[in-house]
């Protein structure tokens, strides 16, 4: 039986983040999960029907958790739409992902676990592609500067940019970080 106490389950989906993070696809098991909630051993088995079920909720949770707040939201969509807005607007965005460091080293695992699980591909798959184009939109409604390809060349390069600053730290400083989204947009961001 699947239970459906729902702030049970978020709790065991970001304890299966932590635990992705931390100890890879191959140590997320249901007892990791339960340890690292801190909830008695079978909980987590309550809750998901299998291994995959936790996987594929794992990745949802991640992207929800990515979302800025509203606040941010109203900032950014109060602010001018050029180039310096831009910028900042990635600045904000690579901030905040690199600032969930467990939540995207656990999106890199689900990442390569969906290589070899066709159902968390696809999930995954439809969610980046979601993703992809509501930042399209938004751009399109914002009048910021720049085309859709432009948005999409963009989310390629500052996912690699935080995948370098989680992975390997000491690559950039924060301030080459900043540098280089400004660079980044400057250069693929025509006036």
């Amino acid at each position: 039986m699947v239970r459906r106490n729902d702030e049970r389950r978020a709790a065991l989906v970001d304890a299966a983040i932590e635990v992705l993070a931390r100890e890879g696809a191959r140590g997320l098991t249901f007892r990791a999960v339960d340890t690292e909630a801190g909830v008695p051993a079978g909980t987590a088995s309550n809750y998901f029907t299998n291994r995959d079920a936790l996987l594929t909720q794992a990745g949802a949770r991640v992207y929800e958790r990515l979302q800025p707040d509203e606040e941010t939201i109203a900032r950014q969509r109060a602010s001018a739409p050029d180039r310096d807005t831009y910028v900042e607007l990635m600045r904000e965005l690579v901030g905040r992902v690199s600032g969930f460091r467990t939540g995207y080293l656990a999106l890199l695992e689900l990442r390569l676990e969906a290589t070899r699980r066709p159902d968390l591909s696809a999930v995954l798959t439809e969610r980046v592609r979601a993703d992809v184009e509501a930042n399209v939109a938004y751009h399109e409604e914002s009048g910021l500067p720049g085309d859709a390809t432009a948005v999409r060349l963009l989310y390629l390069a500052f996912n690699w940019l935080i995948v370098e600053q989680l992975t390997l730290p000491g690559v950039f400083s924060e301030a080459e970080r900043d540098a280089l989204v400004a660079a980044a947009v400057e250069r693929v961001v025509l006036p």
